[in-house]
């Protein structure tokens, strides 16, 4: 029987799918320290961000021949040698791509309205009304605004699509891809939809011109926007990062919240997870979320078949 250890947890959905395919799926979580241990006995892993697979836990399980990643990213698994040593490696890079790009816009909206400073500014009961109408009635509207969208892949593709619906002009960076045709279904109405062809711009180009910078891209190792691509943005930019904590230099970003160089921020992670700097947790015009962006009933639904179909789908019927 194939053995799968789901480590980060897995929707009941798609563990119901991998059970009656005749697997069997164990959801008990085993601390970081204690893998080495227990995934020797499994064939199929599956984790999210919080788990780690690296080189030494790979060459310590031979029976292991899939290792599945819940989510984007691959940072979390030593994914080269995992291939060179014949395990077989996926992600969901469909499944979660809505719910991260409607996460992204409300920051965005937060920001715009002064929803994160307001909801808690009105809730005590010796709260100003009126004062606090006059304080959060100089909002802006996202219609018409630029949104740079650093990773054109499903995730920042459905960003865009969100953006032009909204009636923003929309700069997406990306090296690998140069134009996409974007298809806006609105109203869910095969009767109304649009196709808009998107080109892709250069990076320096986009900062000059972008009222909001919206990260889709895993961590490369460094930050893509740090100090320098700071000057080169605009004055009073926003940023929002609902991809990967370290694809934003905080420092960077704190230091252009300071000075004024950056309006706002809207973070769904962050550098050091689970505890975020305080500076950025509390700071009024920084709109932050505990790294949700693909946490939602729909996304994970959808996570969950995904794996099961490439489980099954690689095991065929052999069992």
């Amino acid at each position: 029987m194939i053995k799968i250890l789901a480590n980060d947890g897995i929707h009941e959905d798609g563990k119901t799918l991998l059970e009656e395919a005749g697997y069997q799926v164990d959801t008990e979580k085993v601390p970081q320290d204690k893998l080495a241990e227990v995934l020797p006995d499994y064939n199929v892993v599956i984790v999210r961000s919080a788990t780690k697979i690296r080189k030494d836990l790979i060459d310590l399980c031979p029976k292991l021949q899939v290792i599945a990643r819940a989510g984007v990213g691959l940072d979390n698994i030593d994914y080269d040698y995992a291939r060179e040593k014949g395990k077989e490696v996926f992600n969901t890079p469909a499944a979660s791509s809505q719910s991260v790009a409607e996460l992204a816009f409300a920051h965005m909206f937060s920001l715009a309205r002064f929803l994160h400073q307001s909801n808690q500014a009105l809730r005590p009961d010796d709260s100003d009304f009126k004062a606090l109408k006059k304080a959060y009635s100089k909002g802006f509207q996202l219609r018409g605004k630029t949104l740079g969208v650093i990773g054109f892949g499903r995730i920042g593709q459905e960003t865009a699509r969100i953006g032009l619906a909204l009636g923003m002009n929309v700069m997406p960076v990306d090296i690998f891809v140069d134009e996409v045709d974007i298809d806006i279904n609105l109203y869910h109405s095969d009767k109304v939809r649009l196709a808009v062809k998107v080109e892709t711009y250069d990076m320096d180009e986009m900062l000059a011109k972008a009222d909001i910078i919206s990260l889709h891209v895993p961590f490369a190792g460094k930050p893509l926007i740090g100090a320098e691509e700071l000057a080169k943005a605009k004055e009073g930019v926003i940023i929002i990062n609902a991809a990967r904590g370290g694809t934003v230099d905080e420092e960077a970003l704190l230091a252009g919240l300071k000075s004024g160089k950056v309006y706002g921020a809207g973070l769904d992670v962050f550098e050091n997870e689970p505890t975020p700097r305080k500076e950025l947790l509390q700071h009024p015009r920084v709109s932050v979320t505990p790294h949700i962006g693909a946490s939602t009933v729909e996304a994970q639904a959808n996570i969950g078949l995904e794996l099961a179909d490439k489980i099954i789908a690689f095991y065929g019927d052999d069992k």
